[in-house]
């Protein structure tokens, strides 16, 4: 459930009609609603309330700004972040560093560094390349970084396949098979407290089957480990939970997911850890916009073109996602339509020959569920600046994000004496 609904026919976020929002910072801007965040992070905490030890971590790389990420902390929720500048965004939005889980596979020495000034809880560890360098850099400070190594299992998380992990063929984690030695060789390393391992196959999952099967081979490494006089005291099963993209889908819900966890993990007696992203904020979120012009195709169905585009909204552009279009004010009428942004790109659009509400010039419309990978993923192209962000609070609304004019772009750039 979401807060984004009709109220006297005019779809509003919580309590403040869409239009009032467009009408005050214009469009594009996406919009958040506080409620649907809280809501959403409370339902995957209950979905795991029977588990003994857990520790939960908001992935930032889903929606990294400043006011949702201060929702999450409220809810006492930590952090997993994959940059330095995520775990920069993770202590000004109030997480602690040792609720901070620093994942990725191209960790830099000064991300390293960062990390272990910040006294996160873990680093997890993407390869032995990886834990050698940190052992050396944590040592020569004095210190030692707390790690899980992330292996990859190589089970098909059957998802799109530029967001699945956990393959032989993807660049995460290591191989299972040889998880257990490197675990071992990285334990003995002053400077590194070797504590657990970790997993994360995919994001946008639709089953919980790809998950157990991983979870059950994690389960067999951690006998391993032990059985090899190895500690382990955590073990972080990553996120990947999908969301209903599109009305009607089904997706598996926190609850069954928790009751999967438990049947498959409960023996294990460590710290489950979790990273949950989209599963929290994507349907928290929605993309208003508004329509530019309706032009006829030679196909019968006529474009759309909307003023928000493949920069503002890459999902459609990279992974041919779908988003539901639902205008603001319905006539109540339809149409079949080829819904385009104003990019000189194919590539943007954002759907094509889609039964959608009937659309006109300066009408309103929102994509639904973008409120994970969707202003995160923007960018500049064709000079178009960056989008505005806005959150919601009942009947009350406030910019988290100023929008960004090119010519705020232009002016941070340079041209050389010799070209002047």
């Amino acid at each position: 459930m979401d807060h984004f609904e009709y109220q006297n026919g005019v779809l509003c976020a919580e309590d403040v009609p869409l239009g009032t929002i467009a009408d005050a910072v214009g469009t594009p801007v996406y919009v958040y609603s506080r409620a649907t965040l809280e809501r959403h992070a409370r339902a995957f905490k209950a979905g795991l309330a029977h588990l003994p030890k857990v520790h939960i971590a908001f992935a930032i790389k889903a929606n990294p700004n400043l006011a949702v990420l201060k929702v999450m902390s409220r809810e006492g929720l930590g952090a997993d972040v994959v940059s330095g500048g995520e775990l920069a965004r993770a202590l000004a939005a109030g997480m602690t560093g040792p609720d901070i889980v620093f994942s990725g596979v191209g960790k830099t020495a000064a991300e390293m560094v960062q990390g272990l000034e910040a006294g996160i809880g873990q680093f997890n560890i993407e390869s032995e390349e990886e834990g050698i360098e940190l052992a050396a850099i944590a040592a020569a400070r004095g210190l030692r970084a707390v790690c899980a190594l992330r292996v990859n299992p190589d089970v098909d998380a059957r998802t799109h396949e530029k967001i699945s992990t956990g393959k032989a063929e993807n660049k995460f984690g290591v191989p299972i098979d040889r998880a257990a030695g490197i675990y071992t060789r990285l334990a003995v390393l002053p400077g590194i407290e070797m504590r657990g391992v970790a997993v994360h196959i995919g994001s946008q999952l639709q089953q919980l089957q790809p998950l157990e099967d991983a979870f059950i081979k994690l389960g067999e490494l951690i006998a391993e480990l032990r059985a090899g006089g190895q500690s382990v005291t955590h073990a972080d099963l990553g996120g990947g939970l999908g969301v209903p993209y599109k009305a009607g889908d089904v997706f598996p819900s926190p609850a069954e997911y928790g009751a999967m966890v438990g049947r498959v993990c409960s023996q294990w007696d460590v710290t489950l850890m979790f990273e949950p992203g989209r599963v929290i904020c994507g349907n928290a979120g929605v993309l208003l916009t508004r329509v530019i012009r309706v032009k006829r195709s030679s196909n019968g169905a006529p474009f759309v073109v909307v003023d928000a585009a493949m920069n503002d909204l890459a999902r459609p552009a990279m992974y041919g996602a779908w988003h539901d279009i639902d205008a603001v004010v319905p006539s109540g009428s339809r149409m079949i339509a080829n819904v385009v942004g104003p990019i000189c790109e194919t590539g943007d659009t954002f759907a094509m020959g889609r039964d959608i509400d009937a659309l006109e010039a300066g009408d309103l419309a929102v994509f639904r569920t973008a409120g994970a990978y969707g202003a995160t993923m923007a960018s500049s192209y064709n000079s178009r600046g960056f989008v505005c962000e806005v959150m919601v609070d009942g009947a009350k609304f406030a910019v988290v994000a100023d929008r960004i004019l090119p010519a705020a772009i232009t002016a941070a750039e340079r041209v050389p004496e010799w070209l002047e």
